[in-house]
């Protein structure tokens, strides 16, 4: 588990553009890969259905994504964002759009994709980067077409907010029920 929070402190570190909080932070990272770890090494299957949203900085439309799918789905999936390159931060208006629509933006940080979360996934969902993206086998492999929001008048990224939520709800509706 050492080297894991290493490599999870690491991989943030070379994109933080403040540190104040990165050992909290690795230490989340930590927890969240070694839940995909055990669920890849359970039996497979079990549990919820595991959904994975991808872009290129996890600071936007992954972020605004996975949030609005843990609000929608109450508790009936496990939701996952990355970036394959992360930026720095949540990009701050996803955090008032999301806040307008109900959802919580509270926890989130971006984070790097790595090869246990793509594995735990049952459902990747690509927004910018399908080709960046590792493929497994056995994952249904969704991709997104939404604009990137970052520099967007906040009309703009309430726009597309809606369209992802729009997207949500037609995920939600193909999902098995529990």
């Amino acid at each position: 588990m050492q080297g894991l929070l290493t490599d999870s402190y690491r991989r943030l570190a070379e994109s933080a553009s403040v540190s104040t909080h990165l050992v909290v932070l690795a230490e989340r990272f930590t927890a969240e890969r070694l839940d995909a770890l055990a669920h890849v090494q359970g039996a497979p299957g079990s549990g919820l259905v595991r959904v994975l949203f991808v872009c290129s900085h996890n600071a936007g439309r992954s972020q605004l994504a996975a949030a609005l799918l843990q609000h929608r789905a109450a508790g009936r999936v496990t939701v996952s964002s990355a970036g394959t390159h992360p930026g720095p931060g949540i990009e701050p208006h996803i955090t008032q759009v999301l806040a307008e629509a109900g959802a919580d933006a509270a926890d989130t940080f971006p984070k790097p994709l790595t090869d246990e979360v793509v594995r735990a996934a049952d459902i990747v969902i690509t927004m910018g980067c399908g080709d960046i993206c590792p493929v497994m086998p056995g994952r249904r492999y969704l991709d997104w077409p939404v604009p990137d929001p970052d520099g967007a008048p906040i009309a703009v990224i309430r726009a597309i907010r809606d369209d992802i939520d729009n997207r949500i709800t037609d995920l939600l509706a193909s999902l098995p029920s529990t």
